[in-house]
């Protein structure tokens, strides 16, 4: 998530050295759509909610191994008296959790998510630097 980086929780930068790399301004993007992206060799799927929450993940599914998760569904799912946003994978509807990558459904699965924020109107994702 953006702006406030609430996707703390995610793996983008517990490998070693990460990078914020500039994907698009917010404003080119539909709320409540996926958007696909490529930044240093890895294809993102790139959420925006709303201007204040925006949620970058892995474009890969992880349970079929096809690039399609930009295309997912986006819904919400109450947890612990909490709306949490979600993605429902375009093929076998598995739903994870946008800012944990949690599988609601399956919890053999995991979805890589990224932190996210905008700086100057542009979204920013960081990038683990495999240098």
């Amino acid at each position: 998530m953006t702006l406030t980086t609430a996707a703390s929780t995610s793996t983008a930068a517990s490998a070693g050295t990460a990078v914020w790399e500039k994907a698009c301004a917010v404003d080119e993007l539909e709320p409540s759509w996926g958007e696909a992206l490529l930044l240093r060799m890895k294809q993102i799927a790139l959420f925006v909610i709303s201007p204040q929450e925006i949620y970058a993940v892995n474009h890969q599914d992880p349970a079929t191994d096809a690039y399609v998760m930009a295309r997912g569904i986006v819904g919400s799912k109450a947890v612990a008296d909490e709306h949490r946003p979600t993605v429902a994978s375009p093929l076998l509807k598995q739903v994870y959790d946008l800012g944990t990558g949690e599988c609601f459904t399956d919890p053999s699965l995991f979805l890589k998510t990224y932190r996210t924020r905008v700086v100057g109107g542009f979204i920013e994702v960081e990038i683990e630097d495999v240098a």
